[in-house]
């Protein structure tokens, strides 16, 4: 069975498929949208899975213009189309989310396969209720957070989480830093919950969590990042935390390679799948 595919990741395809259609016919964005309704700035953020295109027929000139008449192939990219207008569940939420966020939730939704790695805290599809509300409490002073703003991402992150336990879910591989689990958020009671769901969740077939220990003198990354990748050709992706608590998004070949490589370093130098529980294990009796 296919991965489910949301408005996020139909953006995405469309997107991809107009950016190949005019190169094609070697055509610039320039070129593409002389005389149509919307602006060369728009036809960026649409192949580039931004925006949707705004209307059907700004697709049919758009595909006409690239030479594209058979009306199986219209039909098939006017189906994308339809579905990438559609709100995703984590719209509600768009108002709280910081730049780039919002894209990548919807991303993350519909992949098959994610890669992680996180270096300072506990990775969000892991978190307990508890462990979020006080990573989010612990900034709220400094952040300028409103109560409000701390419940709809503690909300948030619980209903990312069905990523994991779906009936289809995603087959996701997390490699955490000790210091991650080392590094207290909340109490002890927080940290010792928190420990036991990771070991819980690591159970599962689908879900897979490496520990890179503080004492191994082996490669490490000092921000966090996230590989994605999707059902059929789309390209994969790699999301990159920024200083804001946003996040960058790039498909550039170079960039993903460059990732790729980062993870299988981190993959290689942490510990065994299988020692992962034992490990937690010790830490909850050190606090």
């Amino acid at each position: 069975m296919a991965a489910k595919t949301g408005p996020t990741v139909r953006r995405m395809q469309l997107g991809w498929e107009l950016r190949r259609l005019r190169k094609n016919v070697g055509f610039t964005r320039v070129q593409a949208v002389e005389g149509l309704n919307f602006s060369e700035t728009k036809l960026y953020r649409v192949e580039e899975g931004q925006t949707a295109l705004p209307k059907q027929s700004d697709l049919r000139e758009l595909l006409e213009r690239y030479g594209i008449t058979n009306e199986e192939d219209v039909e098939f990219l006017v189906d994308i189309h339809r579905d990438s207008l559609n709100r995703g569940w984590w719209s509600a939420y768009r108002s709280t989310l910081p730049s780039g966020m919002a894209m990548y939730v919807g991303l993350e939704d519909g992949a098959k396969t994610i890669r992680v790695w996180q270096a300072n805290v506990v990775f969000g599809l892991l978190q307990t209720e508890a462990y979020a509300r006080a990573l989010f409490t612990s900034a709220k002073l400094v952040d300028e957070m409103r109560t409000e703003f701390i419940e709809r991402g503690v909300s948030l992150r619980m209903e990312r989480q069905e990523v994991l336990t779906r009936d289809n879910p995603a087959e996701v591989r997390i490699i955490m830093d000790e210091a991650a689990l080392r590094r207290q958020v909340g109490s002890r009671d927080v940290m010792l919950e928190q420990y036991e769901e990771i070991v819980r969740l690591a159970a599962k077939d689908n879900v897979s969590v490496q520990i890179l220990p503080m004492s191994a003198s082996v490669y490490r990354c000092f921000h966090d990042f996230t590989l994605l990748e999707f059902e059929g050709q789309l390209p994969r992706v790699v999301q990159m935390d920024t200083e804001d608590g946003g996040a960058s998004i790039s498909d550039k070949d170079t960039t993903i390679w460059s990732f790729s490589r980062r993870f299988d370093a981190l993959r290689d130098g942490a510990l065994p799948v299988g020692e992962t529980p034992n490990f937690l294990l010790q830490l909850a009796r050190e606090i």
